[in-house]
């Protein structure tokens, strides 16, 4: 009998040990979403990165990957936490800005709000694309033509990602 009572209290003197291990081997939350930013065909792409950061009044999480074609660049992302809270604000208000030098849009794309920005000289701009009231996957670009960057960010899995930013 005592010698099942140290067996048992080894294993519960073990489990913190245990425990501690396996969530150290856990999934940093940006590695879910890093294999979403795929291929764009013709680009060049750099390997996804990311980070997670736990702090006590919340979280954030960004996945992150570069493209290069000629001069025209590229970046596409996933923000999760409250960044993109704070960088989704003008899509709440529906802001619309138009000038002679570009514009700040809201509008709708394949079933989800949007926000487009664009300045004309630079050929520069960026899409935001709202995946939850906390997440939302940015591309922006410089060196291109709106409807080409456009064209390029719908490429992504929209949906894909808005379920992976979900996931916490």
């Amino acid at each position: 009998m005592a010698k099942s009572r140290s067996v048992i209290l080894a294993l519960l003197l073990m489990l913190p040990v245990l425990w501690a291990a396996s969530s150290a081997r856990a999934e940093p939350a940006f590695q879910r979403l890093t294999p979403l930013l795929i291929d764009l065909d013709g680009w060049q792409g750099k390997k996804p990165d990311g980070m997670s950061m736990d702090m006590p009044n919340g979280s954030m999480t960004t996945a992150t990957r570069e493209y290069q074609k000629d001069s025209a660049k590229a970046n596409a992302s996933v923000v999760v936490g409250q960044t993109a809270v704070g960088a989704l604000a003008p899509m709440v208000t529906g802001m619309n800005i138009n000038t002679s030098e570009g514009h700040m849009l809201t509008d709708t794309l394949q079933g989800m709000k949007v926000l487009k920005t664009y300045t004309t000289a630079q050929k520069s701009g960026a899409l935001l694309v709202a995946l939850d009231k906390d997440a939302m996957f940015s591309f922006s670009y410089s060196g291109l033509a709106e409807d080409e960057a456009l064209a390029l960010a719908q490429k992504f899995d929209w949906k894909a990602i808005e379920a992976a930013a979900k996931s916490k």
